[in-house]
Formats: C-alpha cells, sequence, structure tokens
C-alpha cells in the first residue's frame, strides 16, 4: 500500500502499518497517503541519523516540532503531521513489541477552529444560476453547463464531501432519492438528493449519454473528474458573481449544513447526512446559527440594547 520511492530501502514496518490502517481500521487512501507523506519526510529530515523507528526519541520528535514552528506551520498543519507519527507508535506498541511511546510527552500546538465560512440563501441561488445562464464555448460538449449545473446542485443539496461526488458512477443516482456513498472511515451512509438536485442530473445524464459503469462527472475528454477539475470549474462561476469571498467545495458542504440548521433541522440529523462520526464536529455550525439570532435580536427587538450585545452566544 505504501508508495515507496523504488530508489530507496523498503520500510517493511511502514508498509506492516499502512496495511493495518486500511485493513482493519478503515483508513481511507487519503488519509493513506497522508500518513506516509508524513512518516516519509520524518525520515528524510532525519537523513543519515535514522536508523529504525524503534531508535527515535523524544528529543528526535521535539527538534521535528521546533522545525515546524520556525517554518511559522499553522497548528492544524503540525498537528496532521505528527497524526501520522502518533498513530505509527501506537501501533508499534499493540503490534511490534515497543515498550514506551517517545512521542507521549511531546505537547503540539492547539488547533484554531475559526467558524465554518458559507454562502447565505442569496449568494447560493446565484451561484446555482450561473451555468446554465452564462454563454457557453462553442467548442465545449453540450452537456457541459448542465454537468456544472448537476454538480453545484447535488453538492447544495446533500452535503456530500468532494471525494464522495467525485466516486459516484452514472448509474448511483437512476430513479431514486437516496444515494449510498462511502464517506471517512469506509463509512456507508445514505444520501438524500432533493428534486432540483435529481432534475439537474436528469438533464445532464439525458445529453451525456453516459453508459451505467460510466463515472457521472466526467471530464471534456470522457475521464472521471477530479477534485482539482471540480474546484477550478467553482472558480470560473464564483469569478462570474457577486461572491466577495473565495470557496471551496468543502465551503458548499457548510452552506448545506448551516442552512439545515437556520431552518429547524435538530443536531443529531444533520450529523446523520454529513456522515460525522461525532456529534462534536457538528455542533461548530452551531455557532454561525447563534450569531445569526443575536444579529436579528439586536437589529429587531427595541429593548434589545448593549446589554444583549455584550451577552455571551451560549446563553441564547
Amino acid at each position: 500500500m505504501m508508495p515507496a520511492n523504488p530508489a530507496e530501502p523498503a520500510d517493511e514496518l511502514v508498509f506492516r502499518f499502512l496495511e493495518y490502517m486500511e485493513g482493519e481500521r478503515n483508513a481511507s487512501p487519503r488519509t493513506l497517503e497522508a500518513y506516509e507523506r508524513s512518516l516519509r519526510q520524518f525520515r528524510e529530515w532525519m537523513a543519515a541519523r535514522f536508523c529504525s523507528w524503534f531508535d527515535c526519541c523524544e528529543t528526535d520528535f521535539r527538534a521535528w516540532l521546533y522545525e515546524a514552528l520556525e517554518q511559522q506551520l499553522k497548528p492544524a498543519s503540525i498537528r496532521l503531521r505528527f497524526a501520522a507519527l502518533r498513530s505509527l507508535y501506537t501501533y508499534m506498541m499493540q503490534r511490534e513489541g515497543l515498550s514506551s511511546n517517545p512521542l507521549a510527552e511531546v505537547v503540539l500546538p492547539k488547533a484554531r477552529h475559526g467558524l465554518p465560512v458559507h454562502l447565505s440563501l442569496r449568494q447560493m441561488e446565484e451561484l446555482l444560476s450561473l451555468p446554465l445562464r452564462t454563454p457557453a464555448d462553442k467548442k465545449s460538449p453540450a452537456w457541459l453547463p448542465f454537468r456544472d449545473a448537476a454538480i453545484l446542485e447535488l453538492f447544495y443539496s446533500s452535503g456530500m464531501r468532494l471525494s464522495e461526488l467525485v466516486s459516484l458512477n452514472a448509474d448511483a443516482l437512476q430513479g431514486v432519492d437516496c444515494v449510498r456513498v462511502m464517506g471517512k472511515g469506509r463509512k456507508v451512509r445514505l444520501v438524500p438528493v432533493g428534486d432540483y438536485a435529481r432534475e439537474a442530473l436528469s438533464h445532464y445524464l439525458e445529453l451525456a449519454c453516459l453508459a451505467p459503469g460510466d463515472p457521472l462527472f466526467i471530464s471534456r475528454l470522457g475521464r472521471r473528474m477530479t477534485g482539482r477539475s471540480v474546484q477550478l470549474m467553482l472558480d470560473k462561476y464564483l469569478r462570474l458573481s457577486d461572491i466577495p469571498f473565495h470557496i471551496s467545495p468543502h465551503k458548499l458542504r457548510h452552506t448545506f449544513a448551516t442552512h439545515l440548521l437556520d431552518a429547524g433541522a435538530d443536531l443529531r440529523s444533520v450529523q446523520e447526512l454529513l456522515g460525522h462520526s461525532s456529534l462534536s464536529t457538528t455542533q461548530i455550525y452551531t455557532h454561525v446559527t447563534k450569531s445569526r439570532m443575536k444579529a436579528a435580536y439586536m437589529q429587531a427587538h427595541p429593548r434589545a440594547g448593549d446589554i444583549m450585545a455584550d451577552a455571551p452566544e451560549d446563553t441564547l
């Protein structure tokens, strides 16, 4: 599973670790790739000093952390680097006979969680309308704007992750109002698809003439779209819109969740729709809706005053 450089000696321990993560922990291909990259970067940084993973000590990891801080890497990036190392050493203690964990006392910087960026309902409606009212390139296939409309509608209708959306095949949504997707940790969940998204997909499939086993969303050359190509498509319509900030496909997922909660959906249902394993992951969206509620109160209530302006949001 480990995509090692043929010029380097095979790292059998890392190979076994990645096999364990894939086979027993159901780690996604993206997680495996990120873990392999982080472990390889640490080995390359150690260079000639590296003998084996069993010989690495707390001082080595503190030095690795110090260099990341010197480079002013974001806390989230540093924590991602060390996630692979921590998982590896946990595995080594459980399966490889390691007696103590050299990372146990290494304290990482806390990740800063900002509020999720999302579009307003007006901004979302503007974005959804753009593919079919933007003049098409004469060299483009006739189905291209309908594909773009279907992608945006499906994102907003379902809250899918980008990786989930690009992995769909053409027969996944035929005649159904829900689709099975494989999310993080290879967990399968049912994702609803609304009427607008189904209609957009129907128009696209009719024009694109895809066979049941074909990728659902294809490039001009007929190949499965990548996450990068979806982002480029989204960037194209953002430039044509009045939306004053940049968004990624993941921000459409944030928009899906925020609009559901604004309309009264309960947090547990939104958790299930997003495929979050923990309710605490979903709870970040409640801060957004509380902020809106507070702003609406301040603007509309004749006796809100300064006291409400200073009130902590967890009292709302």
